[in-house]
C-alpha cells in the first residue's frame, strides 16, 4: 500500500524506535473484524516512511511478576488456556486463536523493552507497533479486542523504576482499564480525550481518580462529529496545562489512530497530520527521548500509515511549551469548561 501522501524530507537528529514482533501478525479474528493483521503493516510502512532514522527492536515476552501487578493470576492463566484450547470468540467484539497467546505476552512486553532500550541508548523516542491493543483491558477481563493492558503495564514497570508517568490516551474510545488500574495511584496521570456517548461508556468528567489518586484521572468526552479545531483546542485548553504541571518522567500514549475523520467505526474528525502536532507537544514535554506511543486502535488503513507517518515525525521533531495556537484556545468546545471546572481542585489552568 502507499504510505502515505505525504514526502517528509530526512530529519537529522537521534532515531525513533521501532518495536515490534513477528507474533502480531499470527493472532487473527474473523474477516471482516477490523482489528486485523493488516493494521500492523499500515503503521509499520507510516514510521519506516517518515523520512526518520529508525532502529528497530523486537518486543520480548513480558515478565510473568510484572505482568501479574496489572492482572490476576487466574484470568492471565485463563487466557493462556483459552488460547491453548484454540481460542475463540472471548465476547461480542474480542476474539483469540492458538497464537493470540503468544502475540499479547509479546506486545505486554513490548513497551519495557523500549523503555529499556531508551535508558540503554539515545533515541527520540519509541513506535511501539504491536498487536492485540490493549487500553480496555481489566485486571480480570479482556475486552474492547484487548488481552493484557500494554500501556497500564509498561506504566507499571516505570513505576517500579521510580518515575512519575503520565498516559495520555487519544484513542476514540476510552480506556476504561487503564483508567481503573491507576486510579488511586498519585504517580500516574491518567488523561484520555475520546468520543462520548461511545464504546464502553466509562469516561465521565466526574472521575477524577480515589484517596492519594484524585486529581490524576482526567476525562474530556467529546461529542461525535467534533472537528479538529474543536479536538485540538480543547487538547490545549485541558490537558496540556495538567500535563506540564504534573511535569512526568515519562509520557506513554495511548496511540488510537480510530479519531480520524476517515475511521470507519469512530466519530471524531481528526486529520493525520494532528497526530504529529499532539506528538510533537508530547514528546517536548520529556527529556532523552522518554516518550513511546503504543499502537491501541484505528481501523483504515490510509488514515493508519498516514497518521503513523506523521507520528514519528512528531517524536523526532518535538514542539516548545509555549506553541498552541491562540485561535485553537478560543475554538474550545463546550465540555472543555466542564473538565476544567471539574478539575480547577487540582490544577490551576490559564
Amino acid at each position: 500500500m502507499i504510505v502515505t501522501s505525504q514526502v517528509h524530507a530526512r530529519i537529522a537528529g537521534m532515531s525513533v524506535l521501532l518495536v515490534t514482533h513477528e507474533s502480531s501478525a499470527k493472532h487473527v479474528s474473523p474477516p471482516g473484524h477490523p482489528e486485523r493483521p493488516e493494521r500492523l503493516d499500515a503503521a509499520i510502512d507510516g514510521v519506516l516512511g517518515a523520512g526518520v532514522d529508525i532502529v528497530r527492536r523486537h518486543a520480548l515476552a513480558v515478565d510473568r511478576g510484572l505482568l501479574e501487578r496489572v492482572h490476576s493470576s487466574e484470568f492471565i492463566e485463563e487466557i493462556r488456556a483459552f488460547c491453548s484450547r484454540g481460542g475463540g470468540a472471548i465476547d461480542d467484539d474480542t476474539y483469540a486463536v492458538a497464537a493470540s497467546y503468544e502475540a499479547a505476552i509479546h506486545a505486554a512486553g513490548a513497551g519495557p523493552a523500549a523503555v529499556d532500550s531508551i535508558l540503554a541508548g539515545n533515541y527520540d523516542g519509541a513506535f511501539v507497533a504491536m498487536r492485540p491493543p490493549g487500553h480496555h483491558a481489566e485486571e480480570s477481563l479482556a475486552m474492547g479486542f484487548c488481552l493484557f493492558n500494554n500501556v497500564a503495564i509498561t506504566a507499571t514497570y516505570l513505576t517500579l523504576l521510580g518515575n512519575r508517568v503520565a498516559v495520555v490516551d487519544w484513542d476514540v474510545h476510552h480506556g476504561n482499564g487503564t483508567q481503573n488500574t491507576f486510579l488511586d495511584n498519585p504517580d500516574v496521570l491518567y488523561v484520555s480525550i475520546h468520543q462520548s456517548p461511545f464504546y464502553p461508556g466509562t469516561g465521565l468528567i466526574s472521575d477524577t481518580g480515589v484517596g492519594k489518586g484524585r486529581g490524576m484521572t482526567v476525562n474530556i468526552p467529546l461529542p461525535a462529529g467534533t472537528k479538529s479545531t474543536t479536538y485540538l483546542g480543547s487538547f490545549g485548553r485541558v490537558v496540556v496545562p495538567i500535563v506540564e504541571q504534573f511535569s512526568p518522567d515519562w509520557i506513554l500514549v495511548s496511540n488510537g489512530y480510530d479519531a480520524h475523520r476517515l475511521d470507519p467505526i469512530g466519530g471524531l474528525m481528526l486529520e493525520s497530520a494532528d497526530y504529529g502536532v499532539l506528538t510533537g507537544w508530547a514528546a517536548s514535554q520529556v527529556t532523552g527521548g522518554r516518550i513511546i506511543t503504543m499502537l491501541e486502535g484505528g481501523y483504515d488503513l490510509d488514515a493508519i500509515s498516514e497518521s503513523s507517518s506523521a507520528t514519528t515525525v512528531g517524536l523526532a521533531r518535538p514542539v516548545g511549551p509555549d506553541w498552541w495556537p491562540n485561535d485553537m484556545l478560543s475554538a474550545t468546545a463546550e465540555v472543555s469548561d466542564r473538565v476544567v471546572e471539574t478539575m480547577r481542585e487540582f490544577w490551576k489552568f490559564r
